[in-house]
């Protein structure tokens, strides 16, 4: 048996890695409650725009994939091992999310550089908090 995956202590990090999850996880629902609920006259004429360009099933992504996120996290912060299947439904969404943006012309062109790289960066700590949970999970620390 490779000797990488055989059963090791739980590390001291482990719990400040699943912290930062969840709280990853709940400023993006944080933000989508803010962006769902926010009314778009008040918003200036650009930010106006771009919240009416988005198509709901791109929103709907971001929402599934951060929920689920959330979800999984907090399993991750309770040692679950389906923490690991969840957070990869998220990345799944969240992935669709990022695809929807690229797919959707009118929408993409009215982001900014710096929304689109958000996304990107966003995408990636997701990504990064799943190889940690399956990481987690090969080293025995979820039951």
């Amino acid at each position: 048996m490779d000797e990488r995956f055989t059963p090791r202590p739980v590390a001291g990090w482990f719990i400040l890695g699943a912290l930062a999850s969840v709280l990853f996880m709940a400023l993006g629902c944080f933000g989508l409650v803010m962006h769902v609920t926010t009314d778009p006259a008040t918003l200036p004429l650009d930010e106006r725009t771009i919240m009416r360009a988005e198509p709901q099933w791109v929103l709907a992504a971001s929402v599934f994939g951060f929920v689920a996120g959330l979800i999984g996290a907090v399993l991750l912060l309770l040692r679950r091992a389906q923490a690991e299947r969840i957070l990869l439904v998220s990345l799944a969404g969240l992935l669709v999310w990022l695809a929807g943006i690229f797919a959707t012309p009118h929408f993409r062109d009215l982001m900014s550089t710096d929304q689109i790289a958000i996304v990107l960066v966003t995408v990636a700590i997701a990504w990064t908090i799943y190889w940690f949970a399956r990481h987690s999970r090969q080293r025995g620390w979820l039951r």
